[in-house]
């Protein structure tokens, strides 16, 4: 194991220092290979999903394939633009001189994938780091098997070995590859790996980019239209049975905002999911036991108003839609990322408790706000931090390509998708240029004659 991986790394480093990678035309065509290989693979893709995570075609479609889809073909559309060198001036003192900035390749990159969205959180950073220039090895996660497979074959299939390869495993071939030295490493996943990939980048002084989680907050201020804001929070949490690292983690409002929004909340849930959720094609499964009986026991029936334990299934790791009211801060569902189908309601006096309780946790992947108020949404964007800030919507802002995506502090470092993507994987060069003739230079060489110091201080002024 640790000689094939050996043996890819060394094979990719010298593809690309042989020039495999350098040419726009070469990117754009491997992009297009992946986007042909995940039409022609659809099937193949949405049945590992479904084994895996229970997602059902529509949602694999909208939320894993088509993402990605969308992201090659806004990369493609822009990519030679985005390279384009800029020009520079350099100012009077290197005057005459000319200077611009090019994205150069950063190397070979490696891209560490979770398993919550396996497909599109694998693809996603893949397409930026294509697009970059660069050569790539792609661990997918060991969690989701079947996606892990399918991604392996779609890969293999698809794309020259000369640009991407893949290592499947689990926590041996991980350590093995992060002992390797790479031009970069993309981690999503866990702050508690997260650490552990920065450690081991460090020996190396290998950049990393860090899209990790957190407990992302939503505030539902006094006067919106609760109906709407409902559905679109149920559909945020819910969406993957839960399992996504924007989904809201908690919900805060006022008292009487809570009373009236809890029948809104539990409408939609039935809209969407059904009555009984587990006969629903549209609501997925916890990925596995660990996580169905980690989220279980977050779950206090005392205060569910929708969902509990007591509907939960072991055997089939279905957990259903549960909001829980009368959530308290130091309750154990607040001591960590929910990452499942658990939405805590708190009260709040208002935004002003609200934006202190965002401020006293770790800094959140995103936040949530459903206000009609501009200076409650300045507010929220002014003294909270946050990787994004949506407001009036949950989850979809993250699949715009236009759109950069990343953590702050805990949850993460780092953006992709799109321009910012492409940014990520390459590396600001800057070029300057200066003739030989005239010395223009020589006012600044010794001796520093009273003349010279003089043009010099008028020069710097």
């Amino acid at each position: 194991m640790r000689t094939a991986i050996t043996a890819d790394v060394a094979a990719l480093r010298a593809s690309f220092d042989a020039g495999t990678t350098r040419d726009v035309s070469a990117r754009l065509a491997q992009l297009e290979a992946l986007r042909t290989g995940l039409r022609r693979e659809h099937r193949r893709l949405t049945r590992a999903l479904a084994q895996d995570l229970g997602k059902n075609g529509t949602e694999a479609a909208i939320t894993e394939i088509g993402v990605v889809t969308q992201e090659i073909a806004h990369v493609r559309r822009h990519l030679r633009s985005w390279l384009r060198p800029s020009s520079l001036s350099l100012g009077p003192l290197l005057a005459p001189s000319s200077a611009e900035v090019r994205r150069e390749p950063l190397g070979l990159a490696l891209i560490i994938a979770p398993w919550n969205y396996p497909l599109n959180l694998t693809l996603a950073p893949l397409v930026a780091a294509i697009a970059g220039g660069n050569t790539v090895i792609v661990k997918p996660s060991e969690v989701a098997p079947a996606t892990s497979a399918a991604l392996t074959h779609l890969l293999r299939t698809w794309l020259d070995p000369g640009w991407v390869r893949v290592v499947e495993g689990a926590v041996e071939e991980t350590t093995v590859l992060l002992q390797q030295r790479f031009d970069l490493i993309f981690y999503t996943g866990s702050a508690a790996v997260g650490r552990i990939v920065a450690r081991a980048a460090a020996e190396h002084l290998t950049p990393t980019v860090l899209e990790l989680g957190g407990k992302s907050p939503v505030f539902v201020d006094e006067g919106v239209d609760l109906a709407v804001a409902a559905r679109r929070i149920v559909w945020g949490k819910f969406t993957n049975t839960g399992q996504t690292c924007v989904a809201p983690d908690y919900l805060m409002a006022t008292p009487s905002t809570l009373e009236k929004l809890v029948p809104h909340l539990r409408r939609a849930a039935r809209e969407m999911y059904g009555r009984d959720p587990r006969r629903s094609r549209d609501y997925g499964r916890m990925v596995d036991l660990t996580h169905f009986e980690r989220v279980r026991g977050l779950i206090d029936d005392g205060k569910t108003v929708l969902g509990g334990t007591e509907e939960a299934d072991r055997e089939e790791r279905y957990l259903p839609p549960t909001i829980m009211s009368g959530v308290r801060w130091e309750d154990p569902v607040m001591a960590e990322e929910i990452f499942g189908p658990v939405l805590p309601l708190l009260a709040v006096d208002g935004p002003d408790e609200a934006i202190a309780r965002i401020r006293e946790r770790e800094k959140p992947l995103t936040a949530y706000v459903f206000t009609d108020r501009a200076e409650i949404e300045e507010r929220f964007a002014t003294e909270t931090s946050s990787g994004s800030l949506a407001v009036g919507m949950t989850l979809a802002h993250v699949a715009a390509p236009q759109m950069p995506f990343g953590g702050v502090g805990e949850s993460g470092n780092g953006a992709y998708h799109g321009r910012a993507g492409v940014q990520t994987f390459t590396h600001a060069k800057p070029i300057a240029r200066k003739a030989l003739t005239p010395d223009t230079l020589r006012i600044i060489y010794p001796p520093y004659t009273r003349a010279k110091r003089a043009l010099l201080g008028r020069l710097f002024r």
